[in-house]
């Protein structure tokens, strides 16, 4: 069968047809294979001259993808005589000015499962109903009963939206009708059976592996434009609640409505320590938590 020049090799000497990648294309490729475990820590890289040829690159743009991914701290030895190692702990998301924004689903498990490795637990995450973070606490969950992580005691803050105001999202176009809200009472079941998960998993902790366990919720009085979590006093994870109009399925009925999908925010990620922008984004982050906290915020009963 005849090779079509568009997928021709390049050790054939046939240029490619479609337009050439760029470094930053190389470079998210790799760091997916590195972050899927396809790439493993420790584990030598192809040379700059396997790489080029696979990508149909020239070794300008491999060296320019290697060298981001070592400011990202997933590559180590990069030099033009052996090829580039992948980093030990490159299995772990990186924060900080080195950290690329990535979809909630994609950045927030790895960075909480990373804070389980602390005697100490904190988190404290503001949001507009818990789904991510539940989710993203599996992980870590996982890894305990797995007995490769063993923390001693797991504190929890959380601060939702409050059952009684009138939320700003999701709402149905048009506004509400009358006192008769499904949009808001979908919300207010969902805030409600995350919440009560996310207590439950974490609790259960206690009696199976003795640790000390405190989860907390308060209400706020308005509705919380984007989400924050922070992580051990040392990390601040920040998105933007984007709304967009929607259909939302209730019963039979589809409605349209003004909603925000949270798992799909674009996270981003901030560490005490790597210079005075982020440490001074993650000092400001958990003063905001704590005023919010101590503050105009109210007891949260997660119940109907």
């Amino acid at each position: 069968m005849a090779v079509e020049p568009e997928h021709a090799s390049v050790n054939g000497r046939k240029k490619p047809q479609r337009p050439q990648r760029t470094h930053r294309e190389v470079a998210d490729e790799l760091r997916a294979r590195i972050r899927s475990g396809v790439l493993r820590p420790g584990q030598r890289m192809p040379t700059q001259a396997q790489l080029a040829a696979e990508f149909g690159v020239e070794r300008q743009a491999v060296r320019g993808a290697l060298r981001i991914l070592q400011s990202e701290h997933l590559l180590t030895n990069i030099s033009k005589g052996a090829p580039a190692t992948v980093a030990e702990r490159a299995d772990r998301a990186p924060a900080g000015p080195a950290a690329p924004p990535q979809p909630t689903t994609v950045a927030l498990a790895p960075r909480i499962a990373s804070a389980f490795e602390a005697e100490h637990v904190h988190i404290e995450a503001v949001c507009l109903t818990a789904v991510s973070l539940t989710l993203a606490m599996g992980e870590p969950l996982r890894q305990i009963y797995a007995g490769r992580l063993k923390p001693a005691k797991v504190d929890v803050r959380v601060l939702l939206p409050s059952r009684s105001i009138d939320l700003a999202f999701p709402v149905p176009v048009g506004g509400r009708q009358g006192h008769d809200d499904p949009v808001h009472e979908r919300w207010l079941a969902q805030r409600n059976a995350q919440g009560q998960v996310l207590r439950h998993n974490l609790l259960a902790l206690r009696a199976t592996h003795g640790i000390d366990v405190r989860v907390t919720f308060r209400a706020l009085p308005f509705t919380p434009p984007v989400k924050l979590y922070l992580l051990n006093n040392t990390e601040a994870l920040f998105a933007y609640y984007t709304v967009t109009r929607s259909e939302a399925q209730i019963g039979q009925e589809s409605l349209p409505t003004y909603d925000a999908q949270g798992v799909r925010s674009m996270l981003f990620a901030f560490e005490q320590g790597d210079g005075l922008r982020d440490t001074t984004f993650v000092e400001q982050s958990h003063l905001w938590f704590n005023a919010l906290w101590e503050t105009i915020s109210s007891e949260l009963e997660l119940t109907d």
